[in-house]
This record gives C-alpha cells, sequence and structure tokens, in this order.
C-alpha cells in the first residue's frame, strides 16, 4: 500500500434506503455499516429481498442513501452532486453487473477504451493488457453479441477494470455461467485482490462464497451479527 494511502478500498456507515410508492414506505437499507480492505474479498449473501443490489447501488454511487456514508479509498462519494459522483465512480470504482456492463455496438478494444475516456485520461492498464489478464486478447475486435457466455462476463470484468479502480463491486457475476466459465471470472477476481484491490461480491452462489476472505450476511436490510 502507497505511503498515505487509505487501508480500506471501501467503507460504508450506517447506510439506510427507503422506497415509497403512495403511502407505502419499504425500508430496504437499515443502518448497514460495512469495510472492504485493500487486497480482500468480501462476499455479501442473502435471500432475495433481501436489499443486496440496493446495497450494490448505494455504494457504486448510481443512489444515494436516504441516510449514512460511503467513502471509496477515503474519499466520499455519497451526498455530492450526481456529476461528482460520476467521475468518482469512473476513476475508483469497477461495477460488473450480472447483464454485462458492455455496450452493444461497439467491440471489446472499444468498450475498454470507453470507460478509460469517462475517466478522463485515467491511469489505467492498456487495453491489450486488460484483454490478456482475462483470456480475450484473441477477441478483441469481437462485438458482444458474437462472445459466449463465459467470454462476455469476462469482456465485462475487463471493463470494470478499466480504470484500476479501488474497489471492484460485483452484482451475481457468475449467476448465468457453466461451472468451467464461472471458475475462470472467479480466479481472476480474486487475482484482482492478490494485486492489491478491493472486491465485494454479492451472491447466492457457494462456489462465488468460497473465494471470499469474509461473508456477510445480510437479511431485511441489516447486516447479521
Amino acid at each position: 500500500m502507497a505511503a498515505g494511502q487509505d487501508p480500506h478500498a471501501l467503507e460504508a456507515r450506517d447506510l439506510y434506503r427507503f422506497y415509497r410508492a403512495g403511502e407505502e414506505e419499504t425500508l430496504a437499507l437499515r443502518g448497514v455499516s460495512l469495510t472492504v480492505g485493500r487486497g480482500e474479498v468480501v462476499a455479501v449473501a442473502g435471500p432475495s429481498g433481501a436489499g443486496k443490489s440496493t446495497l450494490v447501488a448505494c455504494l457504486a454511487g448510481l443512489e444515494e442513501p436516504d441516510g449514512g456514508v460511503v467513502l471509496i479509498g477515503g474519499e466520499r462519494i455519497s451526498h455530492r452532486p450526481e456529476a461528482d459522483r460520476a467521475r468518482a465512480r469512473a476513476r475508483r470504482i469497477g461495477v460488473l453487473l450480472q447483464s454485462a456492463n458492455l455496450i452493444g455496438h461497439l467491440d471489446v478494444r472499444a468498450n475498454i477504451r470507453l470507460a478509460q475516456h469517462a475517466a478522463r485520461g485515467g491511469a489505467g492498464p492498456q487495453a491489450g493488457e486488460l484483454l490478456e489478464d482475462v483470456g480475450l486478447s484473441h477477441r478483441s475486435r469481437a462485438l458482444p453479441s458474437q462472445l459466449a457466455g463465459g467470454e462476455l462476463a469476462r469482456a465485462a470484468l475487463a471493463v470494470a477494470l478499466a480504470n484500476d479502480p479501488d474497489i471492484l463491486l460485483a452484482d451475481e457475476p457468475t449467476g448465468e455461467l457453466d461451472g468451467q466459465s464461472e471458475q475462470q471470472v472467479l480466479d481472476r477476481l480474486r487475482a484482482r485482490a492478490e494485486a492489491g484491490g478491493g472486491v465485494l461480491l454479492v451472491t447466492h452462489s457457494r462456489q462465488v462464497m468460497n473465494i471470499a476472505d469474509r461473508v456477510l450476511a445480510l437479511r431485511d436490510g441489516r447486516i447479521q451479527p
């Protein structure tokens, strides 16, 4: 860890999030606090409706928590203007979604370059290096629609890592993959942590939990003791 670098890739303190529909109010997060250290993989597990996807959205700055604060690498990203959150997200956060995070009309290499452009010239790795790391050098000119399921997941991971983020947030990263493809993605997520990045995984999968240093149980919007 560099001198002066925050030891936490991610820190969340007392997060609350509620939604209103008419007179009905749903409290999705109820005082969630957690940390992810640099070099650590943390899995968040829980049943459907526990608040896992809401948690990822708040941690990524895609939604504002109604209470609490989120810090990425020591920088507060919550309760800031959307433009500021978007810039911080581009520089500091990699988001890997089950539905993939690729633009359909761009090839894999162009998707990586677009992510790097969004960070305004961030000092991330070269596209070729990222593609080699995920085993897709030979598919750099392929469109997302031309990729098999495992290839698509690895391409999405390369895009999520395009700007060498402090934290990688993954929502069910292997939910639609076969066993071999799942293991390839998990190996690369584990390697990301071993290289000094923080990784937080939201999952139902026992295989995903097995690569984690810690597993947190989320139920009814709360981290269980």
